[in-house]
């Protein structure tokens, strides 16, 4: 963690949009989203994610939870966003918006109005109207605190916590939205035990994380919503106030047939991570880290964990075409720089340069290349820069170069529906699974399947394929 700290210290990262709602409507009519409402949200989570089969379904959820609801005048409309983090939230007006990160990891209807109905009961209780006010007082008191005492460093602390605060409530609000949210799509005639289903496929997916997105990967859905053993325990003593388990049917296949074919993962035009290699089809490079590294790409940079205390992060800097790149390692952006190992480099015909940094527990070696009309920044990060660690270092930073045709060809990922036969079993179908790393545990996240389950003969599953 203090690792990936220390390597986002040294980036110059893009100001991270904070949504701007409307105060909550009292009209029949949802009010429209401004252009620089939505233009910031799309900016925070990867753009808009065209899923019409979802949206349709989201509708007629939208439909039935606002008609038994207690404000049936507030209308919701969903938008579903381009990132592969797992996320929901509402702003004051009732537009809401969910992540195709999470949409992956429903398993049926009601588990799908289960999340919209927690989001929903956000802006009913006024939860985020509340919460907007909170970060726009955060934002004016760092705004002063600069202002008046040239607190720069400080006041930016200051308007980055409030950034943070968009989707964060308090433990109280998380409680009444999940009750409230239980009760809404019990009364609508959903199931209401998708609530507890799906706060326990969150704790699942959780505990797949890796070391580098729990130490610095994107917001999550986690991150603002927490999916303790006391939500899943209230969750499951609301729905029992409502039904007994398994009293409603949760429309399984319907769902999955809306996310037929959803990207999974990574966007190709957002970049790639196979294996320890980073591949950017849309700006056309890549760049192999050293052996042992696994990488995490996210919204501003590509971070990596390596063995024996090494880490990496890639990101685009600005860079004025007439300011050279050495004069750019020199110019003061980070501490303990060594002008003496200043060097200008060539990588594979791009201009570049690099330079070691050292600080009291930290070595890096930094690399510029000029690629295009944008500057990219490769820090490597090592306890001991030895002449053996700073090797692999350079040999990682000369695998920058040019895709070819062939290697800008990248395919993503998608949802994929088997139907399972009666013999089929969680191992049948994990070696069906295009992933990395633990396919089994990642096949059980996926299809909402716990310890010792297994599909049931006849029933779709979801798998990952191109």
């Amino acid at each position: 963690m203090a690792l990936a700290l220390i390597l986002s210290g040294c980036a110059t990262s893009p100001e991270v949009p904070v949504p701007v709602p409307e105060p909550a409507p009292t009209e029949s009519r949802l009010p429209p989203l401004t252009s620089r409402d939505h233009s910031r949200i799309l900016a925070a989570f990867g753009g808009e994610y065209s899923a019409p089969a979802v949206e349709r379904l989201a509708s007629e959820i939208f439909e039935k939870l606002g008609a038994a609801s207690d404000r049936p005048d507030q209308r919701y409309r969903l938008t579903v966003l381009n990132s592969p983090t797992i996320n929901a939230f509402a702003l004051p007006s009732g537009h809401l918006y969910v992540t195709r990160g999470m949409l992956a990891l429903i398993n049926d209807v009601s588990e799908f109005a289960a999340v919209l109905g927690h989001e929903m009961a956000h802006v009913s209780a006024r939860h985020a109207s509340q919460r907007e006010d909170q970060v726009r007082t955060s934002e004016l008191v760092a705004v002063m605190r600069a202002r008046l005492l040239n607190d720069l460093a400080g006041a930016e602390a200051r308007r980055e916590a409030a950034r943070l605060s968009l989707a964060g409530f308090s433990r109280s609000q998380e409680l009444e939205a999940d009750a409230i949210g239980v009760a809404l799509i019990a009364k609508a005639g959903f199931d209401p035990y998708g609530a507890s289903r799906f706060l326990q496929t969150m704790d699942r997916n959780a505990a797949l994380r890796t070391p580098t997105q729990a130490a610095g990967g994107g917001p999550d859905f986690l991150a603002s919503h927490p999916s303790t053993p006391e939500r899943v325990r209230q969750a499951v003593l609301t729905a029992r106030q409502h039904i007994a388990p398994d009293g409603r049917p949760r429309d399984r296949e319907r769902y999955l047939r809306a996310i037929e074919g959803l990207t999974f993962g990574e966007d190709p035009r957002q970049g790639v991570v196979r294996g320890r290699t980073f591949i950017h089809p849309r700006l056309g490079f890549t760049v192999t880290a050293p052996d042992g590294f696994t990488l995490e790409n996210s919204r501003s940079a590509v971070t990596g964990l390596g063995p024996n205390d090494m880490a990496v992060r890639l990101d685009v800097v600005r860079v004025p075409a007439s300011q050279t790149l050495t004069a750019y390692l020199t110019s003061g952006w980070i501490d303990g720089l060594s002008e003496t190992t200043v060097e200008q480099v060539t990588v594979n015909g791009f201009q570049g340069a690099t330079a070691v940094a050292r600080g009291n527990d930290w070595s890096f070696r930094i690399f510029v290349v000029r690629f295009g009309s944008e500057v990219y920044r490769i820090i490597y990060a090592a306890r001991d820069l030895n002449g053996e660690v700073d090797a692999t270092f350079r040999a990682s930073m000369e695998s920058f170069r040019r895709l070819t045709a062939a290697e800008a060809a990248v395919k993503p990922d998608r949802i994929r529906l088997i139907r399972a036969g009666e013999g089929d079993t969680v191992d049948t179908f994990a070696r069906r699974m295009q992933v990395q790393d633990r396919a089994v545990e990642r096949f059980r996240v996926l299809n909402g399947l716990g310890d010792g389950d297994q599909p049931r003969g006849g029933e779709l599953v979801k798998v990952i394929g191109e």
